[in-house]
């Protein structure tokens, strides 16, 4: 047991509600083993000062003792943790686990008395589009002079002047006739990255954000996508790029062309290579400036801006492009601020709506505000799992780090998420993207050698662990690619030989599996073992216990003192605990095992 049978997580086993109003007393459970009886206590930090209150004990089961305290509100991110005493000195229990020396604060649980994210989201299983690989209507289109028209079943270029202009002519009503496949997956919501007309296929570089690239189908083709969706109970959401619009811009080319223009003050311009700040010095993605007022009621704050008039339109929410870049730059920092405009712009328009941020490390900073509901969370889910996954001979690099990935055993790879997790308040880390390949990635099946069993392994974590499933569109069928470019292969539909229908089965059985179980979408976390091929974890609500098991290959056997029978729900046969009440699991790999226990 990695914390000893200490145990609280944030989640609402543990605290009375996850979305307290300002001001309101909180009460808090912990969980500790039956030989500890005395000396618990909460320590909060109201106004920036400690205060300790003593627990007392709630009740006590066979196993455990569970003590309440009350936490007041009084901040709009209230920090809190136990601290643990008796005879051998005192314990630190937060978010990051048991500690034996003292702790800096960064890890404490949180009370977030923001506006809830909708309650929609954590029972998201979220399926991302690419939508000129995704698949054809048919239509007859123009292709624009910038385009580089590839036949369905031609490799992708994946380097060179044509990578981003090569277009395979998926498009909107290519997507509304297969989105029976997408509620056959089991997923619930659709993420499609950019649709506004551009000079590019990836569409980022964004030429007008008030109309769909007709190369899509349109305004109408997307009017009859969002309505099919939500007549078969799919939620939508678009991808907005803060950070940045396209070079063709009307903004920028006023802009660039007129020192005097009032669209001046959008972006940031200089005396360096470009003349202008640019992403990445990428020339045709100029950077917007969020210091003047025009930017922000054009973006977010006018009735017909940006954000809202997609909203109107029948949007759900938006997927924030380079959230972690947004408002900043050298002296300037605005991230927090816009966040908070595009949230009130959002909230104003649908109180339901969703915001997640794109964010490729730490994006704590950028969370539990007023802002971003949550992030794809590449740093805490996406990079340990490619990590204790990859293949033994695979060698490739993450987002931009120059060097390959590790293969790091599950001990180092937990470490590592609970790292991250303890960063943020539960409900950010439930209302976060769980991520095992995305556009600009590469692609699961090809991190993990080729190997389904792994594929299997990694899709099991990917819907069991806390957090909402992301699909990219193809890895359900095994789509392979080294990197971003590579991974955008067009989608097989006419090649079913091509698809690995194992691994199909593995996502439907398992995306049935978190919607058939509360405990998987809004239960606790219990991390059980970790060692280097094997780790456990329990997901339990309202004592409603799932044992969840992965093995990347043989291991010695994992004994866990559960004192409870398993009901096999995916993988393996029942387990039995022995007279001295330990559970035995099994010791074959690679393989994924869940159990509900009695």
């Amino acid at each position: 047991m990695l914390d000893r049978g200490f145990h609280h997580d944030g989640s609402s086993d543990h605290v009375s509600t996850l979305a307290p109003e300002p001001g309101e007393t909180v009460t808090v459970f912990l969980r500790t083993p039956k030989d500890h009886r005395t000396g618990v206590h909460v320590r909060s930090t109201p106004d920036g000062e400690a205060h300790y209150t003593e627990a007392v004990v709630d009740r006590e089961t066979p196993d455990e003792i569970w003590w309440r305290a009350d936490v007041t509100v009084r901040n709009p991110v209230t920090r809190y943790r136990f601290l643990l005493t008796g005879d051998g000195g005192y314990r630190w229990l937060n978010a990051a686990g048991l500690h034996h020396h003292d702790v800096p604060d960064s890890a404490d649980f949180r009370l977030v008395s923001y506006a809830a994210p909708p309650a929609w989201a954590a029972d998201s299983m979220v399926y991302e589009i690419f939508p000129d690989r995704f698949a054809r209507s048919g239509a007859d289109r123009t292709y624009p002079s910038w385009a580089v028209p590839a036949g369905w079943d031609d490799a992708v270029t994946g380097a060179g002047p044509d990578t981003s202009v090569q277009v395979f002519g998926g498009d909107l009503d290519g997507v509304t006739a297969r989105l029976d496949h997408v509620t056959g997956l089991g997923m619930n919501t659709l993420y499609l990255t950019p649709v506004f007309p551009a000079p590019s296929n990836h569409r980022y570089n964004a030429s007008s954000f008030t109309e769909v690239d007709p190369l899509l189908g349109g305004d109408a083709a997307y009017r009859t996508l969002v309505d099919e969706a939500h007549r078969r109970g799919i939620r939508i959401l678009g991808d907005l790029t803060t950070n940045h619009c396209g070079s063709t811009h009307p903004w920028f080319v006023a802009a660039a062309r007129d020192k005097d223009a009032a669209e001046r003050e959008m972006f940031h311009f200089g005396d360096d290579a470009l003349g202008y700040e640019a992403w990445m010095g990428v020339a045709s993605l100029p950077k917007l400036n969020w210091t003047g007022e025009r930017l922000r009621r054009l973006m977010a704050g006018d009735a017909d801006s940006v954000v809202r008039r997609w909203l109107r339109f029948g949007l759900d929410g938006w997927r924030i492009d380079v959230a972690n870049m947004t408002g900043r730059l050298r002296e300037i920092d605005l991230t927090r601020e816009v966040a908070a405009l595009v949230r009130r712009a959002a909230a104003e328009e649908n109180p339901e709506a969703l915001l997640v941020a794109e964010h490729a490390h730490d994006a704590s900073g950028d969370l539990d505000g007023d802002g971003w509901h949550g992030t794809m969370n590449y740093a805490g889910f996406t990079r340990p799992v490619w990590s204790w996954l990859r293949g033994p001979d695979v060698r490739l690099p993450f987002l931009g780090v120059p060097a390959p990935i590790p293969r790091l055993g599950a001990d180092r790879i937990v470490r590592t998420m609970r790292a991250f997790a303890a960063r943020t308040s539960w409900r950010s880390l439930v209302h976060s993207w769980s991520i095992l390949s995305s556009h600009d990635t590469a692609r699961i099946r090809t991190v993990c050698g080729g190997d389904e069993a792994l594929v299997e392994i990694a899709a099991g974590l990917m819907f069991t662990l806390p957090g909402a499933p992301m699909v990219l569109a193809g890895d359900e069928l095994g789509l392979e690619g080294a990197w971003g470019e590579d991974g955008r292969r067009p989608m097989p539909w006419d090649r079913p030989d091509r698809w690995r229908t194992a691994t199909l089965d593995a996502y439907r059985r398992l995306a049935a599996l978190r919607r058939d179980e509360p405990a998987l979408r809004h239960g606790g976390l219990r991390w059980l073992h970790a060692s280097g091929d094997a780790l456990a974890f329990v997901r339990e609500r309202a004592g409603e216990r799932l044992l969840v098991f992965a093995a990347r290959t043989a291991h010695e056997p994992v004994r866990l003192p559960l004192g409870a029978a398993g009901t096999p729900l995916y993988g393996g046969t029942a387990i039995v605990p022995g007279p001295d009440d330990t559970v035995v699991l099994p010791a074959d790999g690679p393989a994924f095992h869940v159990w509900r226990l009695g």
